[in-house]
């Protein structure tokens, strides 16, 4: 019975919060952002505009007169001002891989990629959510926001599937000097990512890059005559000795491994291969360590 997308979408989320709910609210780390920014109650501090309060402080010569805190001032001999908390929300955009590549999965006990994709995509949106970030979904109408509402605009879009065999990051919509998160196999055209990348990091932008295998995509188990289909069923490729293959398609697996860190490391952002045959929480507390601590550094991990 097909159910229905609402009530998948709060399945999603209800997954997701279960992953998010086993690590500390995710702090996303301001790369080249003008000014100092306020991340949750970590973050560097200083005076501006905004409605927390933050400090009071001495009136200095320059200061209005408008700005001081006479009931403050009232129980000293000098007058102070008082200071609010300036605070910048980050701006992080998601880019899940939704085509049909993405919905493999060799065994029935396993997720599919795109499965994997979208949990871990919504966990970090709930993560970065409760540190006060913003979140929205490139290549999609869903600018960045905070909110329940927005997580689950997210959850929502993040089922709806594309027909593509293969799919090409589309980062439009991102914010200069924000955040990003980039979610798929990378089977498809390289190209499409390396131009992706370049683009953003035109911008100032630093992020991660997470690659989702299936297990056998990583071992090439297969023996004998086999077919090999894309999910569309539009590709096909038959062999009689399936095995013979294998040396050829591990040299080329790792020589993509190899391009994709090599251009993370380029473009100061952090790269990683997952397998669904791994646990989701593995994957997230490397997001966590990679979005949270390590994204100032760049390179590919």
């Amino acid at each position: 019975m097909t159910q229905p997308a609402a009530s998948g979408a709060a399945g999603l989320r209800s997954r997701a919060e279960t992953e998010a709910a086993r690590l500390p609210a995710l702090l996303a780390r301001a790369d080249q952002l003008a000014g100092t920014v306020i991340l949750g109650d970590h973050g560097r501090r200083r005076s501006g505009l905004g409605d927390d309060f933050w400090q009071y402080r001495p009136l200095q010569p320059g200061d209005s007169r408008r700005h001081i805190d006479w009931r403050r001032s009232a129980r000293s001999d000098a007058e102070f001002v008082r200071q609010r908390e300036w605070q910048i929300a980050q701006s992080v955009m998601l880019w899940v891989d939704q085509s049909a590549a993405m919905g493999f999965a060799s065994t029935p006990a396993l997720p599919t990629k795109g499965d994997r994709a979208r949990l871990l995509a919504l966990a970090v949106a709930i993560l970065l959510d409760r540190a006060g970030e913003r979140v929205g979904l490139a290549g999609h109408p869903l600018p960045p926001r905070r909110g329940a509402g927005q997580l689950a605009r997210l959850a929502q879009a993040l089922l709806e599937d594309q027909g593509d065999d293969y799919g090409a990051p589309d980062l439009d919509g991102l914010r200069p000097h924000g955040m990003a998160l980039i979610l798929s196999d990378f089977l498809g055209d390289l190209g499409a990512t390396q131009r992706a990348l370049a683009a953003a990091a035109d911008r100032g932008v630093r992020g991660v890059l997470l690659q989702i295998l299936d297990p056998e995509e990583e071992s090439f188990p297969y023996r004998g005559r086999t077919i090999f289909q894309s999910m569309t069923g539009r590709l096909n490729h038959e062999t009689l000795k399936a095995s013979a293959l294998r040396p050829r398609y591990l040299e080329r697996l790792a020589e993509r491994k190899a391009e994709l860190a090599a251009l993370c490391a380029a473009t100061g952002w952090h790269y990683h291969c997952h397998h669904t045959g791994d646990s989701a929480q593995k994957a997230l507390l490397w997001l966590h360590r990679a979005m949270g601590d390590g994204l100032g550094e760049g390179g590919a991990r």
